[in-house]
């Protein structure tokens, strides 16, 4: 039997329009439910996935601190998407000037 293939999934994460939350997305063609684990700590977060012949799986720093006891995580359509509180809201955001 083959070893599956190992691949960092696709992610994206930002901030909410209100700057509260985090938004992170995941996307995981082709797995169920059933096969992700997604693992979060107030910096960072862990996700891996399974179908046949493929594993995806990465960590990740959130970038600034999180709520893990308040995520929230939806799975739809091979996008996994999950919504965690900031430890405090990013108030004091400079807009950059791109030249």
């Amino acid at each position: 039997m083959a070893e599956a293939l190992r691949l960092s999934p696709v992610i994206s994460a930002f901030p909410d329009d209100k700057y509260e939350n985090l938004e992170i997305e995941v996307i995981l063609p082709g797995v169920e439910k059933k096969d992700i684990s997604f693992k979060l700590t107030s910096d960072s977060f862990f996700v891996s996935g399974k179908k046949e012949g493929v594993t995806y799986l990465d960590s990740y720093p959130t970038g600034c601190p999180v709520v893990p006891e308040k995520a929230v995580a939806k799975y739809l359509n091979g996008i996994l998407r999950v919504t965690v509180p900031y430890q405090m809201p990013l108030e004091k955001l400079v807009d950059v000037k791109i030249e």
